[in-house]
């Protein structure tokens, strides 16, 4: 796809997300990692950004992670102390191919990129495991990002990442999808035109991880003292530990050594993330852990250097493999910055949506309405797509992820059906492979509320509605509490906003495929149901 043509579409009104950084910093009510005293706590970021890869730039770093089927995708994040993040933009509005994921693809899309800063640039590569890899590039990761670039075609081919070497050569490394390829384990190095935008041959296989470290996957590439380095998580999502490969060949051999593992600690699968070094020479990597139905949240370890072998977290029972940390001291940055965090709660105020929302498949214009002076938001009845079982199939989920172990969100919302014989419903949900929604709905002239399930929505199963009330208005507040380690949920209602009483049975949030569970807002009508009615959402909260 042309620049021009692509832009065009966004210029189109399709994406309508606030991108552009904020003056005043936003903190959470459920988790701040920075403790005030000079430490932090990990999680630096108790949400779901997976595959979590950094780019330092003079004073500033930047992230960014994967997001498979969500849009916009491929969020960007900022920080100046590397322990407080904001999330500022995407890189890529609109998912590529572009009609593809105009429905929902769960699990595909955007998979563990790796963002790189090189001749005063932001590149930023991914697999999609269905098409290839691909880049977008940009001067200002709060601006725009150029259209993707369709690097390598292939089938199976994920977790890139370029190296640009001094002689001016460049490379790039991946690994194998082995439910695309028919193979995983396998890690690829090819050259890369020095622009950025092509492999030029089929490449050298130049680690199998067969052995020793089955699914050995998530590539990152660096140089350091003459040695070329392959940071690579192995031993599954849940259940891995971080290994280095080094040579002073671009095609190896490489020797290998595990440096970080679970231990004795309680953060399971501390691997896959990034090296980062500060201008005042301290070493730090970013990774995640797999914490089921929260995702895969970001973890901040001290590195340092030992023989040319990368140190991480503290070796806890003296077998030379590092441990991950719970509390220790913030990166030295030559500074103090003021505490900030993504943002969670939207007050839907300004003249679009606020930047943590995303899209269960790219976004049609005609989902919603965000018009300048209006307090609240404006979805649309969308009709169901005809083949749709559930919401699971539904596009126009609009989710966010879920912020910390414990929170409350919450919000109000009107129904306006305009036909009082098509069936429009509103509401509250919580996705994964199971959902949960509170829905207001009409009929016969009357509005009820709804507590709904549906368990393995993923495989077609059909919405259950568990427990209704009727209620007195088209207007409702409504309520989710989350608690617990194991992300229980229970919903609430009011018909006042002052007396809250629980709805229907708790339930358990499940993870999405690939990703932890979301929270956010629907607005549908039956499949085939004429165009017309809407719900408007006054705000949408998260809290204590």
């Amino acid at each position: 796809m042309k620049l021009n043509k692509y832009i065009a579409i966004i210029a189109l009104g399709i994406v309508t997300f606030s991108q552009a950084q904020t003056t005043e910093n936003y903190i959470s009510d459920v988790w701040v990692a920075d403790q005030g005293d000079g430490t932090y706590t990990n999680p630096i970021l108790h949400a779901d950004y997976s595959d979590p890869d950094v780019a330092r730039a003079g004073e500033d770093y930047y992230m960014t992670a994967s997001s498979f089927n969500a849009a916009p995708g491929l969020p960007i994040l900022h920080s100046k102390d590397m322990v407080n993040w904001e999330l500022i933009n995407y890189a890529l509005p609109k998912q590529v191919p572009v009609d593809h994921f105009e429905t929902p693809q769960h699990g595909n899309g955007v998979w563990a990129p790796a963002i790189r800063y090189h001749n005063d640039e932001f590149y930023i590569y991914w697999g999609d495991p269905d098409f290839g890899i691909y880049m977008v590039k940009t001067k200002d990761p709060a601006g725009e990002w150029e259209d993707p670039v369709l690097v390598m075609k292939a089938k199976g081919a994920i977790d890139p990442c370029p190296l640009w070497d001094k002689d001016g050569k460049a490379y790039l490394v991946h690994a194998w999808a082995g439910s695309r390829a028919g193979v995983k384990s396998l890690l690829t190095v090819h050259k890369m035109s020095p622009d950025g935008t092509k492999v030029l041959d089929e490449g050298r296989h130049v680690f199998d991880g067969h052995e020793d470290h089955d699914t050995v996957e998530g590539s990152k590439f660096y140089k350091r003292n003459g040695y070329y380095y392959i940071f690579a998580p192995a031993g599954g999502v849940s259940t891995g530990w971080q290994l280095i490969l080094r040579s002073k060949n671009i095609y190896g051999p490489y020797e290998e050594k595990v440096v970080l593992e679970q231990g004795s600690t309680k953060i399971n699968g501390p691997h896959q993330g990034a090296w980062v070094e500060t201008p005042n020479a301290e070493d730090w990597f970013y990774h995640f852990q797999d914490k089921d139905a929260y995702g895969r949240i970001v973890h901040l370890q001290p590195m340092s250097w030992e023989n040319d072998w990368p140190v991480m977290g503290e070796d806890q029972d003296g077998n030379g493999v590092g441990e991950p940390v719970f509390q220790y001291k913030k990166p030295n940055v030559g500074k103090s910055y003021k505490i900030v965090t993504p943002k969670e709660t939207d007050e839907f105020t300004s003249d679009s949506l606020g930047i943590q929302w995303q899209w269960n498949a790219n976004p049609n214009v005609l989902w919603h309405a965000k018009l300048p002076g209006n307090d609240y938001l404006r979805l649309f009845s969308i009709a169901q797509p005809e083949k749709a079982t559930n919401l699971w199939d539904v596009p126009n989920l609009l989710l966010q992820k879920f912020p910390a172990p414990e929170f409350t969100a919450n919000s109000k919302i009107t129904l306006i059906p305009e036909d009082a014989k098509m069936q429009r419903k509103a509401g509250f949900i919580v996705m994964g492979r199971d959902y949960f929604t509170l829905t207001i709905t009409q009929k016969n002239d009357k509005f009820y509320l709804q507590q709904t399930e549906a368990i393995n929505a993923d495989k077609g199963s059909v919405e259950k509605v568990l427990e209704e009330k009727k209620l007195k208005s088209n207007t409702v507040y409504v309520k989710l509490e989350v608690s617990g380690s194991d992300a229980k949920c229970q919903f609430m209602y009011s018909e006042n906003g002052k007396r809250y009483k629980k709805i229907g049975k708790p339930f358990k949030a499940r993870v999405g495929k690939w990703i932890g569970a979301k929270v956010g807002l629907f607005s549908i009508s039956s499949a085939g149901a004429k165009r017309g009615g809407y719900a408007d959402v006054e705000y949408f909260r998260i809290t204590k």
